[in-house]
C-alpha cells in the first residue's frame, strides 16, 4: 500500500499540519516501495539518453520527469513534450517560448536536450531531478484527499521561485494568469469566477494587479512572494474555498475572518 500524505482535517487546520509535517513526511514518500523504485530507475538510466526521444521513449523516466514539473498528466502527450524539449530555447518563436503556462519552458530549462545531452549526463543532475519529483509527488498525493491543500503547496512552491527574481511585475503576473493551478489559488482568494479568464489579457492583468493592492497592500510581487504575503494568499484561497464549499467552521464566522483580513 502506498504511503497516504495526513493532512488532518483538511482546510486550514490541515494546512498548518502540512506546515509542521512536510519533511517528515516526505522521507516516508521517499521510501514508499513505488517512489523508491522509479526514482532509483530514473538515477540510474538517465545520463544515458543523449537526445529527447530517448527519455520519451522510456515511459518510467518520463513519469519522473513530468512529475518534477507538475505536468504528469501530460504523460500520454509524448509527441508534444518532445516537441517542447527539441525547442530551440535561445528562439523567441519557438513553441516552449510561446507558451504561457511556463512550466514547459522549466521543463526545457531543466534538461536542455536541445543543446544536447551535458546537462543530465552531470552527477548531480539526476538527484535535482529526484528531489523536485518528491515535492511534486508530496503535492499530488496531498491533493488525492484535498485539491485545495494541493493548490496551496503549489502556490507556495511557485511563489517562492518568484522571489526575488529579475522580471517585471508584469511579466510575472502573466505567469501566475498563465499558470492553472496558480492562478486558480488567485482567482479563488481574490473572488473571481473563471470568467474572468475570456476578458482581454490587459483587462485581467488590470485586474489581478488592482485586486492584489486591495488584498496585499501591493502588487509587486517583492511583497506577495514573501512568507508574510504567501501565508496571506493561502489562508484567504482556504478561507474562500470552505465558504464556496460550506464545510467547516459555519459561514458566519469564516465571512468575519475575511473581513477582519
Amino acid at each position: 500500500m502506498s504511503y497516504q500524505i495526513l493532512t488532518g482535517t483538511g482546510g486550514l487546520a490541515g494546512w498548518n499540519m502540512l506546515q509542521r509535517t512536510a519533511a517528515q513526511q516526505k522521507q516516508l514518500l521517499a521510501a514508499d516501495p513505488l517512489v523508491a523504485r522509479s526514482t532509483q530507475y530514473f538515477r540510474e538510466n538517465i545520463a544515458r539518453t543523449d537526445q529527447a526521444a530517448d527519455l520519451v521513449s522510456d515511459y518510467r523516466m518520463l513519469s519522473v520527469a513530468l512529475g518534477a514539473h507538475g505536468l504528469e498528466s501530460d504523460i500520454g502527450s509524448k509527441a508534444f513534450i518532445r516537441k517542447i524539449l527539441e525547442s530551440p530555447r535561445s528562439d523567441d518563436d519557438a513553441l516552449v517560448n510561446r507558451l504561457s503556462d511556463k512550466r514547459y519552458l522549466r521543463l526545457a530549462n531543466s534538461f536542455g536536450y536541445d543543446l544536447g545531452n551535458q546537462i543530465v549526463a552531470t552527477p548531480e543532475f539526476a538527484d535535482r531531478m529526484i528531489n523536485k519529483y518528491i515535492d511534486l509527488e508530496f503535492e499530488r498525493r496531498v491533493g488525492e484527499g484535498d485539491q485545495n491543500l494541493r493548490l496551496s503547496l503549489n502556490a507556495q512552491r511557485e511563489l517562492r521561485q518568484m522571489a526575488g527574481r529579475d522580471s517585471s511585475e508584469n511579466t510575472m503576473w502573466y505567469e501566475v494568469m498563465g499558470n492553472p493551478p496558480l492562478r486558480k489559488v488567485f482567482e479563488q482568494a481574490f473572488g473571481f469566477s473563471s470568467a474572468y479568464g475570456r476578458l482581454p489579457i490587459d483587462r485581467q492583468l488590470a485586474e489581478f494587479t488592482a485586486k492584489a493592492e486591495a488584498v496585499f497592500g501591493s502588487s509587486s510581487f517583492d511583497v506577495i512572494a514573501t512568507e508574510a504575503g504567501i501565508d496571506k494568499l493561502v489562508q484567504t484561497f482556504l478561507l474562500r474555498s470552505q465558504l464556496s464549499e460550506g464545510g467547516g467552521a459555519s459561514s458566519y464566522s469564516i465571512a468575519l475572518t475575511l473581513l477582519r483580513g
